[in-house]
């Protein structure tokens, strides 16, 4: 017999493509991916993986035990998600998954509310930009500015937030809005809206600089370098930002919650749920 999480660890690889993507999902090194992968290998007696020195790909062995393995990885997942909504109470973990900034501006900062509300219930809150499969729990929450598709998701529209141009006070001042530098993100974020609305007021002049991290270019902006297309739940709240109006037509982003349906009525899901809308609010 197979040992289940030597399983779980193939069929994780054969889903991510590689042992770092693989091992960042499971929360693991990558070294512990391929001990794992090595393990199925020897009990199996089959050569599962290609390992070549930048890549790792399937044999045709590979392929069928992953496509016999992925629905058992499913089934665990219904498992855990069905022991999770048996248990009574307000207590335990709920992990939430939302974009980095929204969870350090946004949610962190009113913790301390849910934690006075709900003394039982402790958080994971996972600041990440990649879609976390809630079906494979990897959170139990996510938090996203697009519709979330995966199947089986509980998915409502909590509300929305609005995007303008924002730079240091006195470098507002000084310089006339035909000689403003401009702070965008890199090919990354290229098609996101704030991006798109960006480029329109751009046009032929110049972007300093360009970064996939907001945080990198609040600070920018902060020090006077450019301006850049922040949301107002951040660019608002900031003494050391102001915001520079333009003519173009204001760009927004919508805020999405989604939960699995399984665990939408688990007591301390649907407190932090309710807690979530409130702060989007």
């Amino acid at each position: 017999m197979a040992d289940w999480e030597d399983l779980h660890h193939f069929v994780t690889l054969a889903r991510e493509g590689t042992l770092s993507a693989a091992a960042r999902t499971l929360g693991v090194d990558h070294a512990t991916v391929a001990r794992r992968v090595a393990a199925l290998e020897a009990s199996t007696g089959l050569k599962l993986v290609d390992r070549r020195a930048r890549a790792t790909t399937l044999t045709d062995d590979g392929k069928r035990i992953a496509a016999v393995a992925a629905p058992m990885e499913e089934a665990a997942f219904a498992v855990g998600r069905a022991a999770q909504a048996a248990k009574p109470g307000l207590d335990g973990e709920v992990s939430i998954s939302a974009p980095p900034n929204f969870a350090s501006s946004v949610i962190a900062p009113q913790l301390v509310r849910l934690r006075q509300q709900h003394p039982g219930i402790r958080i994971k809150l996972i600041g990440e930009k990649r879609q976390a499969s809630l079906s494979r729990r990897e959170a139990d929450i996510a938090l996203r500015l697009m519709r979330p598709v995966e199947a089986g998701l509980f998915v409502r529209k909590i509300g929305s937030f609005g995007f303008s141009l924002y730079g240091a006070p006195g470098y507002l001042e000084k310089t006339p809005p035909h000689a403003l530098a401009f702070i965008g993100y890199d090919a990354s974020m290229a098609t996101s809206p704030q991006e798109i609305w960006l480029r329109g007021i751009v046009g032929e002049r110049e972007v300093l600089l360009r970064t996939n991290d907001l945080e990198t270019q609040v600070a920018a902006a902060r020090a006077g370098l450019g301006v850049a297309a922040l949301p107002h739940y951040l660019g608002d709240s900031d003494p050391h930002l102001q915001r520079h109006v333009v003519t173009q037509k204001p760009v927004s982003r919508d805020v999405w919650l989604a939960v699995h349906r399984d665990l939408r009525q688990v007591p301390p899901v649907r407190a932090v749920l309710e807690f979530l809308v409130s702060c989007v609010k």
